[in-house]
């Protein structure tokens, strides 16, 4: 653009909901081939703002201007012809139709008869697929992938158009390092066309890497701009929560050696599913003790979710074999009800599809799994229950108008806090986490860190998966990684690094074998 005008000028904008004031007067000014970053807390009105950019809310105050023109955005498919486009956060994929028509939904190559030229798209959506490094094939429904590869397909799909704005919400929040390393390789080739990328994220050591510029929202209003390569994470974090954060992430003390072992798995095997793309395990052993957390690390497919969702009972008894025990006493997992009543709970990665009622209430969602604690002579006691859900929303600070409003109308970070206070009304002592922190902002990370430090402290033994390789190393006693189904390496806290973590993850064909003396060497084996 000449004389440094913005590809990209938003003035006052302004969106209201019934009872909730989502933005008042933001502003927001992207260059061609800029990475803009866009940080708040959840409820900040980053993806209001963004859906605003989208064409997805039609109506909305003040004014927005492309290329120096001014244009009123009035729905996604105007966007689109505009050269905008947008990756949610909550993905908006077709579960039942193939990756390659999900792709080019709307934009499908035709015959000269004017049809749909199927080679033609199968083709595209190969390279489109290539092009964000993933090998799938374009016909696989996408139900049958797993949500970073979903992630990944978003990507795709906003490539596939002739792109001057890119918004990316929440881009990273499901991939491992690799893949995001790739993402990265991706954004900088669009910038290096004079793409403008708006890209949401919470986690700080990401946007130094990949932003340009930053603009923090804060409770729906403008906080300011910075340059990113000048900018100070202290300052940025009290821009956006207003407030003393404390350490992100409190050490507690070790646990002790002694401690009794809540959760063992021993040749914990699952049989792959190639409909659903599920990761076969092979003979993976974990154990998780009293006080303890313990983490999942692995790329993309190596079965860290396989892992919680075998113990938890997703897949049934017939497709698990192995050796389960809970406090020394053995445990079938057959089902996730089965498991809640022997104090089991988990917090699935994908919260939209696994966790949560989004038409029904933050009180129905948050008691949904634990209304056995509150029956009385057969009935539900409303009183309690309405006590239990209010202390919980209290304790996880949770940004809602009050426990009747609808989960689905929370930010994606406020959802994911009903999804934890489900699981922490079950009174677990055993709590399994998949990516707990996703789409979640640093004030709520601290929040959810200082939560698990304390059931740590109480007893509760935790087994959680993540992509942030910085909140494992900073949280847990143990690392166990896993690649292709079988583990590989199990660190402690004082010999993990990120190095390691991922030299293990990548170890093909590694397994990790116990000698007598209960070292561990290394074993290869031909795949």
């Amino acid at each position: 653009m000449p004389d440094g005008t913005p590809l990209l000028a938003m003035r006052g904008i302004g969106k209201s909901f019934p009872g909730v004031r989502a933005l008042a007067g933001v502003r927001l000014d992207v260059h061609a081939g800029e990475v803009h970053a866009l940080l708040g807390e959840n409820g900040a009105g980053k993806s209001t703002l963004c859906n605003v950019l989208s064409g997805a809310f039609g109506s909305y105050e003040g004014s927005v201007e492309l290329a120096g023109e001014p244009v009123a955005l009035h729905s996604p498919g105007h966007a689109r012809r505009l050269g905008i486009g947008m990756i949610h956060q909550e993905l908006t994929l077709v579960p039942d139709m193939s990756v390659a028509d999900n792709i080019l939904l709307g934009a499908e190559p035709r015959t000269r008869l004017g049809r749909v030229d199927a080679r033609r798209m199968r083709d595209r959506a190969a390279t489109l697929l290539a092009d964000v490094g993933l090998r799938l094939d374009p016909r696989q429904p996408v139900r049958q992938c797993r949500i970073a590869e979903q992630q990944l397909i978003e990507l795709a799909k906003a490539l596939s158009g002739d792109l001057r704005v890119l918004i990316m919400d929440e881009p990273t929040s499901a991939l491992a390092d690799a893949e995001v390393r790739r993402l990265f390789a991706v954004i900088r080739t669009l910038t290096a066309r004079g793409v403008a990328v708006v890209y949401i994220s919470h986690r700080l050591e990401e946007l130094e890497e990949i932003a340009d510029t930053v603009t923090v929202l804060r409770d729906g209003g403008y906080v300011g701009t910075r340059a990113m390569a000048g900018a100070d994470r202290a300052e940025l974090i009290g821009m956006m929560v207003g407030r003393p954060l404390g350490e992100l992430y409190p050490r507690p003390a070790s646990v002790a050696a002694d401690a009794p072992v809540r959760l063992r798995a021993e040749r914990l095997t699952l049989t792959g599913d190639t409909r659903t793309g599920r990761t076969a395990l092979h003979d993976v052993d974990v154990h998780v003790r009293a006080g303890e957390i313990v983490g999942l690390a692995g790329l993309m497919g190596a079965g860290r979710t396989e892992v919680l969702e075998s113990v938890y009972g997703a897949h049934g008894p017939r497709a698990v074999t192995g050796r389960v025990t809970l406090d020394g006493v053995p445990y079938r997992p057959r089902s996730p009800r089965w498991a809640i009543r022997h104090g089991l709970a988990m917090v699935a990665e994908d919260r939209k599809a696994q966790s949560l009622v989004l038409g029904n209430t933050v009180r129905f969602n948050a008691s949904l799994a634990a209304l056995a604690r509150f029956r009385r002579y057969g009935r539900v006691d409303r009183r309690a229950e309405g006590r239990a859900v209010d202390e919980q929303v209290a304790a996880l600070r949770v940004r809602t108008p009050g426990t009747q409003a609808v989960v689905g109308t929370l930010s994606g970070g406020n959802q994911q806090k009903v999804v934890l206070a489900k699981c922490l009304l079950t009174r677990p002592s055993v709590l399994l986490l998949d990516e707990p922190t996703r789409g979640v902002d640093v004030g709520a990370k601290a929040e959810i860190y200082a939560i698990c430090h304390r059931l740590a402290e109480q007893g509760t033994a935790i087994l959680m998966v993540s992509s942030e390789l910085p909140e494992l190393l900073a949280l847990c006693d143990r690392i166990v990684v896993l690649c292709e189904g079988r583990v590989t390496a199990e660190l402690d806290r004082a010999e993990a690094t990120q190095e390691r973590i991922l030299t293990a993850a990548m170890a093909r064909g590694t397994v990790l074998t116990r000698t007598a003396a209960g070292r561990t060497e290394e074993e290869v084996h031909d795949r």
